[in-house]
């Protein structure tokens, strides 16, 4: 394949790709591939262009950064009697093929199997081993359930047979076989070898989706897909590649700006302006920004689109749970759980819908169903354990949080679940670790520190709460005034006034600023004025501005702050009188009191 893309070869690709993950059984993917292709407006698929589908980098630096490792994987350029035979061999073991894939279409994956043996094309071959796959798969399924509620239950099924499996494709060079021996090195938790696997399938067959979603769940962490971005057999403005990066960064929670202009990129009428799983990802990028009101008219436009689709409407029903949307999530639960009471993302909705009705053993009960219909339903289990944290459970709490770990260590909120649990157990120190490893997945997040902070406050360590407070800070609104506020307790709390004040200071002035009630800022107002009448150089004039601003509210402060202005006007009596050069005629001073907020 030519990295120059044309509307042409992307229609033939996608095209040749669904018939092909088609008859290999791989359904989601030749679904997420026709929908792909369907995007695309119909004219365009009729009349294909040969005009370039890519834009090429003008700037020099972009054009260094798309250079490819020297090591990346290649198109494979496979020989024409290599393909002719191939085909010959698929020819004569179609009937058998036909019986086979017919088996496995009804999830009789044994039969399909045995129907293949001595079968010896590359297609027949995968069939045949993804088929005893998944019967090995519902055999382990089937004997972890016999174990259910004894101690030797381990917490997912184990399939023993997989390093059996993977000695049939070992030394596979089928771009299929390859994908089959990512999973079985993935499952087997060789790492590596699943990572060089994935791409060597990527390389032969681009717009296989599940390769894309394997190699995604093998990285940890944004810079470890950055690294990987080089060694990609396509170049980054394929749009592949671009989707790949928005749903990577949105299961890790962390897309940016980046990835919201590459979903607006890949909208545009020339890309996939029809594409239902864009815009999802759109809506999803949206949601982990905090833009909950866009991501919402996003999702909006999907159902307006495809009304029956489920895929990300548990991120939906967070957003209206966010929001406090309860009018809207009841309806769409509703109206789902009519449709389908066995999708995991249905029951998630449900129990959404519950937990914002404060019903938080109906919400657990949901939650609980979407497990029971996939036990690697990483959103149920984190959610479930918010609930157990609302009902003070903290045991249960902690179980789902670790459940939810153990089906990836990669989501931050089950870390962060983890430590609240611990800390309505009062063991800090153990809240304190689960922190870090949800801040080391997301950096930024002022929660996350501002939990560090609490933790270190109540072991007993003021500067590293304060140290957090201030990374906190680094990410904070520029209006913020809580973090500033505690900052300037801490500082009061280790005997540094000094510093204190200037957090207060900055409370103070941010409320002036945005003329926010004197309930916001009062105790703030109090503690500036006492400093500034307790030190020998201290402003009076801001402490009598500061503390008449309280006096004349209806602040709870009032009675302290007009205590406080009697003593600051004996002050002022008692001070020498000074005449500066602006004196008036009569040769009193002329003092400018300020009347509204600071100027800055």
């Amino acid at each position: 394949m030519d990295d120059i893309l044309s509307d042409r070869s992307v229609v033939e690709q996608l095209r040749a790709a669904v018939q092909q993950l088609s008859e290999r059984g791989l359904l989601a993917a030749s679904k997420w591939a026709s929908e792909l292709l369907l995007s695309i407006p119909q004219e365009r698929r009729d009349n294909p262009s040969d005009a370039p589908l890519l834009s090429q980098p003008t700037d020099p630096l972009q054009a260094k950064i798309l250079e490819r490792h020297p090591h990346a994987p290649r198109m494979p350029s496979i020989p024409e009697a290599q393909l002719q035979a191939e085909r010959s061999l698929e020819l004569s073991e179609a009937d058998m093929y036909a019986a086979a894939l017919a088996c496995f279409n009804t999830r009789d994956f044994s039969r399909a199997g045995h129907k293949l043996i001595g079968c010896m094309s590359a297609k027949s071959v995968f069939l045949r081993v993804y088929s005893d796959f998944l019967a090995s798969e519902k055999a382990a399924e089937r004997d972890w359930h016999r174990l259910n509620g004894t101690r030797d239950q381990p917490h997912s099924p184990v399939n023993e047979n997989l390093t059996e499996l993977l000695q049939h494709v070992v030394n596979a060079q089928d771009c299929f076989l390859l994908f089959l021996k990512a999973i079985f090195l993935s499952r087997l938790s060789h790492r590596e070898g699943a990572i060089e696997a994935c791409l060597l399938s990527i390389a032969g067959q681009p717009w296989n989706w599940s390769a894309w979603e394997l190699l995604g769940t093998l990285l940890g962490d944004p810079d470890e897909l950055s690294s990987l971005l080089p060694l990609l057999p396509l170049p980054p403005t394929h749009p592949i590649v671009q989707m790949f990066q928005i749903k990577t960064l949105n299961e890790i929670h962390q897309p940016s700006e980046h990835e919201l202009k590459l979903c607006e990129m890949l909208l545009s009428p020339g890309m996939f302006p029809h594409s239902a799983w864009i815009m999802s990802g759109r809506a999803c990028v949206l949601y982990h920004m905090h833009d909950f009101q866009e991501a919402e008219r996003q999702f909006d436009a999907v159902l307006a689109i495809d009304p029956y689709r489920v895929d990300n409407i548990d991120v939906y029903s967070n957003i209206l749970y966010v929001t406090d949307s309860r009018l809207k999530l009841s309806k769409f639960a509703h109206e789902f759980l009519g449709r389908d009471r066995d999708r995991p993302e249905i029951c998630c909705l449900v129990g959404n819908h519950y937990s914002l009705r404060a019903d938080h053993e109906k919400a657990i009960k949901y939650f609980r169903r979407a497990i029971q219909l996939d036990r690697t339903y990483l959103a149920a289990w984190t959610l479930m354990g918010h609930e157990y944290v609302e009902l003070k459970n903290a045991h249960a709490a902690i179980d789902s949080y670790r459940r939810a770990v153990d089906v990836s260590k990669k989501d931050y909120r089950a870390w962060y679940g983890l430590g609240q649990a611990y800390e309505l157990l009062n063991m800090h120190q153990y809240a304190l670790y689960y922190y870090q490893r949800a801040t080391a997945l997301r950096p930024y997040d002022i929660r996350l520190w501002q939990a560090h902070a609490a933790c270190y406050q109540e072991l007993g360590r003021p500067r590293e709460a304060i140290d957090c407070l201030k990374r906190a800070l680094l990410s904070a609104d520029e209006n913020e005034i809580n973090i500033h506020y505690k900052l300037a307790e801490l500082y009061f709390a280790i005997e540094e006034p000094g510093e204190a004040v200037a957090y207060h200071q900055r409370v103070c002035e941010v409320c002036f600023m945005q003329e926010r009630p004197a309930q916001e800022y009062a105790k703030s107002a109090i503690q500036v004025a006492v400093y500034n009448m307790s030190i020998p150089s201290g402003d009076l004039e801001k402490a009598r501005v500061y503390l008449e601003r309280i006096a004349s509210s209806n602040a709870e402060e009032v009675a302290k702050a007009t205590e406080l202005l009697k003593s600051l006007h004996a002050m002022l009596a008692a001070k020498p009188p000074v005449t500066p050069a602006g004196a008036n005629s009569v040769g009193l001073p002329s003092i400018h009191v300020e009347q509204g907020p600071p100027q800055h």
